[in-house]
C-alpha cells in the first residue's frame, strides 16, 4: 500500500508538461501547451495540458487526469507500475506502509473479476483439452497473453470452491454465479474458452465463454452489471487503442476470435461488439478515436441486418472529415476465417475496398425496387426521408440527395418538393475553445453533475459561496455524492489541486462519476477560476436547494393521497410550501 502522503509529495515533484513532452510534441497556446492527442488519430490538436492545474485533457477523445494517469493510459501501466516509474524520475523512494488504513481497498467487485481473470488462465495452462482448442484456432501464446485469454473448467460450483472468501451475494451481482431457484447457487460459464471484457483502463468488468465443442450456446457473455453494460463497452478496446498511434482506423467487427485474429495478424486496430448491435455510445466514442471507421460483417443475412442497424446509429453522428465504410464477407466466411485463410495482407486489400457510407445508404433505400415503376419510385422517396430526417451533416445530406435526384431522374427541387421538409437539425458544436473555465462538449446531464463539476474546478467555492444540501431523497449516484464530495473540500486545510483529487478517489465509487465528467461534459483547465464559475455554481446552490424542497413536498403530498397526515406532518409541508428556496450553507 503506497501512502497517500508519498502521491501528494510525488505529484509535486513531477511537471506534467515536461512529463508528457518526452513522448508528445507541445506547442504553447496562451497559458496552457496543445497538441495531437497521444491516444487517438486527429489532424488538429485537441490535447491541452495545464501547467498551472497539472492536468490534460483531450477535447476529441475525453483522455483526461493527472501524471499517473497519463502513465497508465499511455504506458499501459497499473497503478503501482506508474507511481514507480514517476518514481524513479523525481529520485525517490516508494514507501509502502504496513498497514491497509492508509489508502483504500480496491473495490470489491473489480478485485474479485481480477482474480477470477487469474484463475482462468491459470486453469487454460492446466487443461490440455483447453490448450488444443486454442492451438486448433491458431491462437498464440503471445496472444493468448495479450488478451489475457483463460478457461473455465467443468463443473457446477468451481468458484464457490476455489474463492470461499467472496461473499455470494459479491458473485451474484458481478454474474459470475446464478441464484438457483430452490436455494443455492452455480457457475454461469462452465468448460468455456473465457474472452476478459476490458473497459477504458484495461479493469475487468466481465467476461465472454466460448464453448468447445457442440452446444448451445456457443457463446455466452455476463449479464449487465453495476460494471458492465454491454451497451457501453467495446471488446478489445485497450489494445486497439495503443495499435491506433500507428493507424488511422478502426474495424468494428462482430466477434471475439475476429478481434484476436485479426490482432494477431498484426491488425490492432479492431473492437467488437458484446453480442448486441452497436449502439449510439459505442458510435460516439469511436468516431472521437478515429476519422476512418470500417465496420465488417458476415455476407449472410444476419450480418445485413447487423450493418443497416451500425448505419442507422452512424448516420446522425457523421461529420465532415469522417471515413466511414461497410465490408462484407461471403457468405459463410467471417474476419477470423478469412485472415488465418488468406492472411493479413489480403484482408487489408479487402478493408481498402469496402463500401463507402453514401454507397451503402444508396444500395439499402433501393434495394428490392424497380427504379422504373412508380410504385418503386414511391417506397424510394417514402425510406429516403425517414434516413433524410436523421442526418445532421449538411454536406452528406446534399450529397445523398444529389443521388437519390439521380436514381429518381429528378432535378434537386423536384426531389425537395417530393420530400417535403427535411432540413437538416441543427447540431451542437463537438468541441469548443479551451478559454473558458466552463468549456464543455455537451452540456451537464444533471445538476448534480454541474455542482461537482465547478468544484472540481475550484474546490474554493464550498468556503466562497457555501455548501450544497444533503438530499436524503437522492436518486442517483451523483446526488448521493454531491454532498459527501462538498464535505470532503470543506474539512481540508490546504484547497486540493484537480490531480490531488483524482488521486484520493481513485478506487472509490466517485471515481467513476469524476472520470465522466471530465471525460463528457466539463473540461476545468482554466488558470485562474472566473466569476462565471461563481455565478454558475452559485445558480445552481439555488436551484438544488429548489430540488430538494420539491421533492420533500412531492414525498408529502403522494403521502396525503393514501392517509392522513399528522400535524406535524402538515406543519412541515405548509412550510415547505410557503418557504422560499434556498442554495446552501
Amino acid at each position: 500500500m503506497i501512502p497517500p502522503e508519498f502521491i501528494q509529495t510525488l505529484l509535486g515533484r513531477i511537471d506534467l508538461v515536461d512529463l508528457i513532452g518526452q513522448s508528445v510534441p507541445l506547442k504553447k497556446a496562451g497559458v496552457n501547451y496543445v497538441a495531437r492527442c497521444p491516444f487517438h488519430q486527429e489532424k488538429t490538436p485537441s490535447f491541452s495540458v495545464s501547467p498551472a492545474r497539472q492536468f490534460f485533457h483531450c477535447f476529441g477523445c475525453g483522455a483526461s487526469g493527472n501524471a499517473i494517469s497519463f502513465v497508465m493510459q499511455h504506458r499501459g501501466a497499473g497503478f503501482v507500475d506508474a507511481v514507480q516509474q514517476l518514481a524513479d524520475l523525481a529520485g525517490l523512494p516508494v514507501p509502502h506502509s504496513s498497514t491497509a488504513t492508509p489508502t483504500p481497498p480496491p473495490r470489491p467487485h473489480l478485485e474479485a473479476l481480477e482474480q477470477i481473470s487469474h484463475h482462468y488462465q491459470q486453469a487454460l495452462q492446466q487443461h490440455p483439452r483447453a490448450l488444443s482448442y486454442i492451438t486448433r484456432r491458431g491462437i498464440k501464446a503471445e496472444t493468448t497473453h495479450t488478451f489475457r485469454l483463460g478457461y473455465a473448467p467443468p463443473g457446477w460450483h468451481g468458484l464457490t470452491h476455489t474463492f470461499p472468501h467472496f461473499p455470494t451475494a459479491l458473485l451474484i451481482e458481478i454474474g459470475m454465479v446464478i441464484q438457483q431457484e430452490g436455494g443455492g447457487v452455480h457457475d454461469r460459464f462452465r468448460d468455456r474458452l473465457m474472452f476478459p471484457i476490458q473497459n477504458s483502463r484495461g479493469q475487468i468488468i466481465g467476461f465472454g465463454g466460448r464453448i468447445l465443442d457442440q452446444g448451445e450456446p456457443k457463446y455466452l457473455n455476463s449479464p449487465e452489471t453495476p460494471l458492465f453494460e454491454k451497451g457501453q463497452e467495446l471488446y478489445g478496446w485497450p489494445q486497439a487503442r495503443q495499435a491506433l498511434r500507428q493507424n488511422h482506423e478502426m474495424l468494428v467487427v462482430e466477434g471475439y476470435m475476429d478481434v484476436i485474429s485479426l490482432s494477431q495478424a498484426g491488425l490492432g486496430h479492431v473492437v467488437a461488439t458484446l453480442g448486441t448491435a452497436i449502439t449510439e455510445f459505442q458510435v460516439k466514442r469511436l468516431l472521437r478515436s478515429t476519422d476512418r471507421l470500417v465496420f465488417a460483417f458476415d455476407g449472410d443475412n444476419a450480418g445485413r441486418k447487423a450493418a443497416l442497424r451500425a448505419m442507422e446509429r452512424v448516420l446522425p453522428w457523421f461529420e465532415e472529415g469522417k471515413d466511414i465504410a461497410f465490408l462484407f464477407f461471403p457468405e459463410g466466411e467471417d474476419p477470423d476465417s478469412f485472415v488465418r485463410q488468406q492472411g493479413a495482407a489480403a484482408l487489408q486489400e479487402k478493408v481498402s475496398q469496402a463500401l463507402p457510407l453514401s454507397s451503402f445508404v444508396m444500395d439499402h433505400l433501393s434495394e428490392g425496387l424497380q427504379r422504373h415503376l412508380p410504385e418503386g419510385q414511391g417506397q424510394f422517396l417514402k425510406r429516403a426521408q425517414t434516413l433524410l430526417g436523421s442526418l445532421r451533416s449538411p454536406w452528406l445530406t446534399f450529397a445523398l440527395k444529389k443521388r437519390m435526384a439521380e436514381w429518381l431522374d429528378l432535378s434537386l427541387p423536384q426531389l425537395d418538393q417530393f420530400l417535403g421538409s427535411t432540413k437538416t437539425p441543427e447540431r451542437s458544436p463537438t468541441r469548443t475553445p479551451i478559454a473558458s473555465p466552463l468549456t464543455s462538449r455537451l452540456p451537464p446531464t444533471t445538476l448534480a453533475r454541474q455542482l461537482i463539476a465547478c468544484l472540481m474546478a475550484d474546490p474554493a467555492l464550498v468556503h466562497q459561496i457555501g455548501m450544497p444540501l444533503e438530499d436524503p431523497l437522492a436518486t442517483t449516484p451523483e446526488e448521493r455524492q454531491l454532498f459527501p464530495f462538498a464535505d470532503h473540500l470543506r474539512h481540508q486545510d490546504i484547497t486540493p489541486s484537480l490531480p490531488l483529487l483524482i488521486e484520493h478517489f481513485r478506487g472509490k465509487p466517485e471515481e467513476n462519476t469524476l472520470d465522466s465528467i471530465l471525460a463528457k461534459e466539463f473540461i476545468p483547465l482554466s488558470e485562474t477560476p472566473s466569476e462565471e464559475l461563481a455565478v454558475v455554481y452559485r445558480d445552481g446552490l439555488a436551484r438544488w436547494g429548489q430540488q430538494i424542497r420539491q421533492r420533500e413536498i412531492d414525498q408529502w403530498l403522494e403521502k396525503a393521497r393514501h392517509q392522513p397526515l399528522t400535524p406535524d406532518e402538515q406543519a412541515r409541508l405548509q412550510a415547505l410550501v410557503l418557504t422560499r428556496p434556498f442554495g446552501g450553507g
